[in-house]
Protein backbone atom coordinates (compact mmCIF):
# COMPACT_ATOMS: atom_id res chain seq x y z
CA UNK A 1 0.00 0.00 0.00
CA UNK A 2 1.41 3.14 -0.80
CA UNK A 3 1.80 5.91 1.97
CA UNK A 4 -0.37 8.63 2.43
CA UNK A 5 0.13 11.88 -0.23
CA UNK A 6 0.56 15.10 2.58
CA UNK A 7 -1.61 18.20 1.83
CA UNK A 8 1.52 20.38 0.51
CA UNK A 9 2.60 17.53 -1.92
CA UNK A 10 -0.93 17.31 -3.39
CA UNK A 11 -1.24 21.24 -3.52
CA UNK A 12 1.78 20.57 -5.37
CA UNK A 13 0.55 18.42 -7.78
CA UNK A 14 -2.68 20.18 -8.28
CA UNK A 15 -0.57 23.18 -9.48
CA UNK A 16 1.89 21.47 -11.73
CA UNK A 17 -1.76 19.91 -13.32
CA UNK A 18 -2.88 23.60 -13.60
CA UNK A 19 0.06 24.87 -15.30
CA UNK A 20 0.04 21.88 -17.60
CA UNK A 21 -3.35 22.92 -18.81
CA UNK A 22 -2.67 25.82 -19.36
CA UNK A 23 -0.10 24.71 -21.58
CA UNK A 24 -2.25 24.50 -24.81
CA UNK A 25 -2.88 28.35 -24.26
CA UNK A 26 0.82 29.18 -24.83
CA UNK A 27 1.68 27.22 -27.68
CA UNK A 28 2.00 27.84 -31.17
CA UNK A 29 -0.22 26.04 -33.93
CA UNK A 30 -0.52 26.50 -37.46
CA UNK A 31 -2.12 29.39 -37.32
CA UNK A 32 -1.73 30.96 -34.38
CA UNK A 33 1.91 31.32 -35.33
CA UNK A 34 3.22 33.10 -32.45
CA UNK A 35 6.53 31.75 -32.90
CA UNK A 36 6.61 32.93 -36.11
CA UNK A 37 10.36 35.66 -35.83
CA UNK A 38 7.69 38.47 -36.62
CA UNK A 39 5.44 37.71 -33.80
CA UNK A 40 8.31 37.55 -31.66
CA UNK A 41 9.61 40.74 -32.45
CA UNK A 42 6.33 42.86 -32.41
CA UNK A 43 5.21 40.97 -29.01
CA UNK A 44 8.56 42.17 -27.68
CA UNK A 45 8.41 45.22 -28.95
CA UNK A 46 5.20 46.47 -27.92
CA UNK A 47 5.49 44.77 -24.41
CA UNK A 48 9.10 46.03 -23.24
CA UNK A 49 9.46 47.75 -20.18
CA UNK A 50 5.58 45.92 -18.77
CA UNK A 51 5.27 45.03 -15.23
CA UNK A 52 3.42 42.18 -15.24
CA UNK A 53 0.73 40.22 -17.87
CA UNK A 54 -1.82 42.29 -17.49
CA UNK A 55 0.19 45.68 -19.02
CA UNK A 56 1.93 43.09 -21.58
CA UNK A 57 -2.05 42.62 -22.61
CA UNK A 58 -3.33 45.85 -22.22
CA UNK A 59 -0.36 46.89 -24.76
CA UNK A 60 -1.37 44.41 -27.34
CA UNK A 61 -4.83 45.20 -26.87
CA UNK A 62 -4.56 48.38 -28.43
CA UNK A 63 -2.19 47.79 -30.95
CA UNK A 64 -4.31 45.16 -32.57
CA UNK A 65 -7.14 47.46 -31.63
CA UNK A 66 -6.26 50.55 -33.79
CA UNK A 67 -3.08 49.45 -35.99
CA UNK A 68 -4.91 46.17 -37.50
CA UNK A 69 -7.88 48.33 -38.99
CA UNK A 70 -11.20 46.04 -38.95
CA UNK A 71 -12.39 45.49 -42.62
CA UNK A 72 -15.35 43.11 -42.88
CA UNK A 73 -14.67 42.73 -46.99
CA UNK A 74 -11.03 40.83 -45.68
CA UNK A 75 -13.34 37.72 -44.91
CA UNK A 76 -11.98 34.71 -46.67
CA UNK A 77 -13.03 31.00 -46.95
CA UNK A 78 -9.12 29.98 -46.83
CA UNK A 79 -7.05 28.68 -44.17
CA UNK A 80 -3.76 30.99 -45.05
CA UNK A 81 -6.02 33.87 -44.48
CA UNK A 82 -6.49 33.66 -40.89
CA UNK A 83 -2.59 33.19 -40.15
CA UNK A 84 -1.62 35.46 -37.20
CA UNK A 85 1.72 36.59 -39.19
CA UNK A 86 0.36 37.47 -42.60
CA UNK A 87 -3.02 39.71 -40.68
CA UNK A 88 -0.04 41.02 -39.21
CA UNK A 89 1.76 42.16 -42.38
CA UNK A 90 -1.30 42.85 -43.67
CA UNK A 91 -2.61 45.18 -40.79
CA UNK A 92 -6.49 44.80 -41.60
CA UNK A 93 -8.62 41.94 -40.90
CA UNK A 94 -11.86 42.10 -39.58
CA UNK A 95 -13.21 40.25 -36.35
CA UNK A 96 -12.31 36.52 -36.32
CA UNK A 97 -8.98 37.69 -38.05
CA UNK A 98 -8.03 40.11 -35.38
CA UNK A 99 -8.64 38.11 -32.75
CA UNK A 100 -6.40 35.50 -33.94
CA UNK A 101 -3.72 38.02 -34.52
CA UNK A 102 -4.38 38.92 -30.38
CA UNK A 103 -4.08 35.80 -29.09
CA UNK A 104 -1.04 34.65 -31.02
CA UNK A 105 0.30 38.06 -29.94
CA UNK A 106 -0.34 37.21 -26.42
CA UNK A 107 1.03 33.67 -26.86
CA UNK A 108 4.13 35.29 -28.16
CA UNK A 109 4.46 37.45 -25.27
CA UNK A 110 4.22 34.58 -22.77
CA UNK A 111 0.28 35.12 -21.72
CA UNK A 112 -1.80 32.04 -22.38
CA UNK A 113 -4.76 33.17 -24.59
CA UNK A 114 -7.37 31.71 -26.21
CA UNK A 115 -10.11 32.90 -28.90
CA UNK A 116 -14.20 33.02 -27.92
CA UNK A 117 -16.85 32.77 -30.89
CA UNK A 118 -20.52 34.51 -30.48
CA UNK A 119 -23.39 34.87 -33.09
CA UNK A 120 -24.23 38.12 -33.08
CA UNK A 121 -26.78 40.92 -34.61
CA UNK A 122 -25.27 44.13 -35.32
CA UNK A 123 -28.04 46.80 -35.24
CA UNK A 124 -25.72 49.27 -36.74
CA UNK A 125 -24.44 48.12 -39.71
CA UNK A 126 -24.59 50.36 -42.29
CA UNK A 127 -26.65 50.05 -45.99
CA UNK A 128 -23.95 49.36 -48.52
CA UNK A 129 -22.39 46.69 -45.93
CA UNK A 130 -25.97 45.14 -45.47
CA UNK A 131 -26.29 45.56 -49.29
CA UNK A 132 -23.68 43.20 -49.87
CA UNK A 133 -23.88 40.98 -47.61
CA UNK A 134 -27.38 41.05 -47.08
CA UNK A 135 -27.19 40.05 -42.89
CA UNK A 136 -27.07 41.97 -40.20
CA UNK A 137 -26.43 38.66 -38.17
CA UNK A 138 -22.75 37.13 -37.81
CA UNK A 139 -22.77 33.62 -36.65
CA UNK A 140 -18.73 33.76 -35.92
CA UNK A 141 -17.65 37.04 -34.27
CA UNK A 142 -14.75 36.08 -32.89
CA UNK A 143 -12.92 37.99 -29.90
CA UNK A 144 -10.45 36.75 -27.61
CA UNK A 145 -9.68 36.19 -24.15
CA UNK A 146 -6.18 36.44 -21.55
CA UNK A 147 -5.69 34.33 -18.67
CA UNK A 148 -4.92 37.33 -16.14
CA UNK A 149 -4.20 37.03 -12.29
CA UNK A 150 -6.09 33.14 -12.42
CA UNK A 151 -9.07 34.28 -14.26
CA UNK A 152 -9.86 34.43 -18.06
CA UNK A 153 -10.93 37.77 -19.51
CA UNK A 154 -11.90 38.89 -22.49
CA UNK A 155 -11.29 41.39 -25.33
CA UNK A 156 -12.23 42.31 -27.92
CA UNK A 157 -10.45 44.24 -30.28
CA UNK A 158 -12.73 44.52 -33.54
CA UNK A 159 -13.50 47.56 -34.07
CA UNK A 160 -10.58 50.03 -34.30
CA UNK A 161 -10.87 53.97 -33.05
CA UNK A 162 -10.66 55.80 -36.28
CA UNK A 163 -13.27 53.67 -37.79
CA UNK A 164 -15.62 54.26 -34.04
CA UNK A 165 -15.24 58.15 -34.34
CA UNK A 166 -16.58 58.19 -37.96
CA UNK A 167 -19.43 56.24 -37.37
CA UNK A 168 -20.29 57.85 -33.89
CA UNK A 169 -19.89 55.00 -32.15
CA UNK A 170 -18.36 54.00 -28.35
CA UNK A 171 -14.91 51.83 -28.78
CA UNK A 172 -13.87 48.89 -26.88
CA UNK A 173 -11.40 50.00 -23.73
CA UNK A 174 -9.55 47.05 -21.89
CA UNK A 175 -7.82 48.10 -18.41
CA UNK A 176 -6.25 44.22 -18.09
CA UNK A 177 -8.72 43.23 -15.52
CA UNK A 178 -12.75 43.50 -16.95
CA UNK A 179 -14.29 42.12 -19.57
CA UNK A 180 -14.39 44.36 -22.62
CA UNK A 181 -16.73 43.54 -25.48
CA UNK A 182 -18.56 45.25 -28.01
CA UNK A 183 -21.26 47.46 -26.28
CA UNK A 184 -24.68 46.66 -26.39
CA UNK A 185 -26.02 50.35 -26.69
CA UNK A 186 -24.95 53.31 -28.78
CA UNK A 187 -24.03 56.71 -27.59
CA UNK A 188 -28.25 57.49 -27.64
CA UNK A 189 -29.05 54.19 -25.66
CA UNK A 190 -30.13 52.89 -29.17
CA UNK A 191 -29.39 48.63 -29.71
CA UNK A 192 -25.83 48.20 -31.37
CA UNK A 193 -24.73 44.72 -30.40
CA UNK A 194 -26.52 41.89 -29.66
CA UNK A 195 -25.22 38.96 -28.47
CA UNK A 196 -27.09 35.92 -29.70
CA UNK A 197 -25.67 33.10 -28.98
CA UNK A 198 -21.96 32.30 -27.00
CA UNK A 199 -19.93 29.12 -27.59
CA UNK A 200 -17.15 27.37 -25.81
CA UNK A 201 -13.88 28.59 -25.95
CA UNK A 202 -11.03 26.96 -28.39
CA UNK A 203 -7.72 26.43 -27.66
CA UNK A 204 -6.80 27.05 -31.47
CA UNK A 205 -8.89 28.51 -34.62
CA UNK A 206 -11.95 26.05 -35.19
CA UNK A 207 -11.19 27.04 -39.22
CA UNK A 208 -14.02 23.84 -40.57
CA UNK A 209 -16.86 25.46 -37.95
CA UNK A 210 -16.27 29.17 -39.24
CA UNK A 211 -16.47 28.17 -42.45
CA UNK A 212 -19.20 26.30 -42.49
CA UNK A 213 -21.35 29.55 -41.66
CA UNK A 214 -19.48 31.83 -43.07
CA UNK A 215 -19.38 30.41 -46.76
CA UNK A 216 -23.06 30.68 -46.98
CA UNK A 217 -23.01 34.22 -46.82
CA UNK A 218 -19.65 35.03 -48.75
CA UNK A 219 -19.68 31.91 -50.94
CA UNK A 220 -17.26 29.28 -51.42
CA UNK A 221 -14.40 30.74 -53.17
CA UNK A 222 -14.18 34.48 -50.90
CA UNK A 223 -10.74 35.81 -50.83
CA UNK A 224 -9.65 39.01 -48.87
CA UNK A 225 -10.72 41.61 -51.38
CA UNK A 226 -7.78 44.50 -51.73
CA UNK A 227 -9.71 47.04 -53.81
CA UNK A 228 -9.77 51.19 -52.80
CA UNK A 229 -13.14 51.14 -52.30
CA UNK A 230 -13.60 48.45 -49.54
CA UNK A 231 -10.79 50.99 -47.34
CA UNK A 232 -14.36 52.47 -46.35
CA UNK A 233 -14.63 50.12 -43.63
CA UNK A 234 -18.00 49.37 -41.36
CA UNK A 235 -18.68 47.97 -38.65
Amino acid sequence: MAPPVSGAICLRLIKRKEVKKMDIYVRPTEVLDADHETMQSTAADLTRGCADSAEKAVRLFYFVRDSIRYNVFMISVFKEDFKASRILNWKKGYCVQKAVLLTALGRAAGIPSRLVFAKIRNHRVPAHIYEKLGVNVFPRHGYNQFYLQERWVSAAATFDKRLCDRNSLPVVEFDGKNDAVLPQTDFEGNPYIEYLERFSPADDLPFDWIVERISAVVGPDKRPWFKPEDEVHAP
